[in-house]
């Protein structure tokens, strides 16, 4: 007998290598077709969220789509704040879950597709006679639309026959989206010629250009035109030549480079929506900086833009480099060097300097800047660094540098939610087996999403390593809501021992209370990943230092 979650599962486990869930009574017959009938990998994790924010890190991680899985009801409210971000985020993955019969719901259901569709995500339900196409359909929207969607099996037809599973069609993909018509013709060449005539240069490209494989064709661009560079957080390591590159664009940026980017005279940005983040809130640029935009979007995304080209941003800036050379290959061709002396006249090392930081704060706890850049020193350079949202965003982001945008995620950030860094693991875990993933989480988050911290130490054993800015608060709370003179209690946590939390589930926890202490990190390091655990620092930072994006916050919302 193939049952109609036997469809569901084995159609879905030719698009999708990897599913993370907890099991319940909605999702019972479909784990068990999943692991008897599929090659399909299943791993376990302690909460429902954990499902969700798994299956988005690993696509994060590896660029392909992974599915989560929960039951109906309690399991499924669950999983809606990961959904929420994953929404946000453009994120596609398949979220299984169980769902009412179709006779109607009983005491302990709710309306799960207005839940879903509240949040952003469509639902397709699969009955007896279509399971494997609708399967296929969810898959291809998630693919097609960068979205999450729910594939619901109502309870009364969960284990009921279907017959031999149906051959379903693949899922499409849809082709690089190309420039069209005469006005995005006539602003290519605007923006051709503003790169030609300009004196400084700069290109800035996010997570977007990075997902449309432009990373070639923008460092032939930034040739081309001897542009800096210059990334969003999630589009790190985008650019392939990074002896002209100034880091990470907003709030992480070192000041030295922001006041690079303000030197600009022609700016063009690709794949980055330019959020208030990113913006500075809306000061990155200088007034008289020209600043174009390539994008898929329909227009747009920020009011300093100046002209607006839609399409992908690797056929656009290939088409920005064929444009540049043929206008230079005559009588333009000598002012190649003067677009070419900018980059060379700067220094960027210096430019992209952070502080350093001193080795204990005013009050005897760690500086996390010192504490940053030490780890940053000792962590394995194959690295995959995921992490959790909260105050401490800012050191990872600004000190542990990675080599490309699918070595640095950030879940949680796109919905301003916290507690999703330990399933992140996870999933990342998953889909780079070769590499080491690193967690930085705040002791607010690191608590919220506890249950799965068993998940990470079994998941990613050797392979992993947390790093737990242990300020004992909620610190983005403090440096905002108490300096306005809110009473600071509610944003108080009572130091906790997280090292102790990972003795408790079969990894190794060290204290961190000097710099020295992360000599341990260093010892770990150098062992082969088979031969040590997955190991927890609990840094004992100080409360007291404020990350500079936190600044530009406080000051935004004074």
């Amino acid at each position: 007998m193939s049952s109609v979650s036997a469809h569901v599962a084995l159609t879905l486990a030719q698009h999708v290598d990897a599913v993370f869930g907890v099991m319940g009574n909605g999702n019972a017959y479909f784990l068990d077709a999943l692991e008897r009938e599929t090659d399909a990998q299943f791993t376990a994790v302690r909460h429902e969220q954990g499902a969700v924010v798994a299956a988005d890190a690993h696509y994060r991680a590896s660029g392909r789509i992974a599915a989560g899985t929960a039951t109906y009801g309690a399991g499924f409210t669950n999983t809606l704040t990961a959904l929420a971000e994953a929404v946000q985020a453009r994120i596609p993955l398949v979220l299984v879950v169980g769902d009412e019969p179709t006779s109607g719901p009983r005491p302990w259901d709710v309306d799960q597709i207005a839940l879903a569709s509240a949040v952003g995500a469509r639902t397709y339900t699969v009955g007896r006679a279509d399971a494997a196409s609708t399967t296929v359909i969810a898959i291809e929207h998630a693919l097609t639309y960068r979205v999450p969607v729910v594939l619901a099996i109502p309870y009364d037809v969960a284990s009921i026959d279907a017959g031999p599973v149906p051959a379903a069609p693949q899922p499409r993909s849809p082709a690089p989206m190309e420039p069209r018509g005469e006005f995005a013709e006539g602003m290519l060449g605007e923006m051709a010629q503003a790169l030609r005539d300009a004196r400084r240069p700069l290109l800035l490209a996010g997570r977007g250009a990075w997902l449309a494989g432009a990373s070639e064709p923008l460092g032939a661009l930034a040739e081309a035109t001897g542009a800096l560079t210059v990334s969003t957080a999630l589009g790190r390591g985008v650019f392939p030549d990074t002896r002209y590159d100034l880091g990470v664009a907003g709030g992480f940026g070192a000041e030295g480079a922001m006041e690079l980017v303000k030197e600009a005279d022609v700016a063009v940005v690709f794949g980055a929506s330019l959020n208030q983040f990113t913006m500075r809130f809306g000061e990155l640029f200088a007034p008289g900086t020209r600043v174009y935009q390539v994008d898929v979007a329909p227009a747009a995304t920020h009011a300093h833009v100046g002209g607006f080209v839609r399409g992908d941003a690797g056929v656009v800036a290939a088409a920005l480099v064929d444009r540049i050379r043929v206008g230079r290959s005559g009588a333009d061709a000598g002012s190649a060097g003067v677009a070419g002396t900018w980059r060379e006249q700067v220094d960027v090392a210096a430019a992209r300097a952070y502080e350093a930081g001193d080795d204990v704060a005013p009050d005897g706890r760690l500086d996390p800047r010192a504490a940053a850049r030490r780890i940053a020193e000792l962590l394995p350079e194959d690295r995959i660094v995921v992490s959790d949202g909260g105050h401490f965003i800012g050191w990872a982001n600004m000190y542990w540098p990675v080599a490309s945008p699918d070595r640095m995620m950030m879940v949680g950030t796109a919905f301003q939610a916290i507690g999703q860094g330990w399933p992140s693991v996870v999933g990342a875990a998953r889909a780079r087996p070769e590499s080491t993933v690193v967690l930085t989480s705040g002791d607010g988050g690191g608590l919220m999403a506890i249950a799965d911290l068993e998940s990470a130490v079994r998941t990613a054993g050797g392979r992993g390593c947390a790093v737990i800015w242990n300020d004992a608060a909620y610190g983005a709370e403090v440096h905002l809501y108490g300096l306005k003179g809110l009473a600071k209690e509610p944003m108080h946590i009572p130091e906790v021992d997280f090292a102790a939390f990972a003795g408790a589930v079969g990894a190794e926890g060290v204290v961190v209370r000097t710099l020295g202490d992360l000599d341990r990190l260093a010892e770990w390091s150098a062992q082969p990943d088979d031969q040590r655990r997955f190991l927890l620092l609990d840094l004992r930072i100080s409360p007291t230092v404020v990350a500079p994006y936190q600044q530009e916050i406080i000051r935004v919302n004074s």
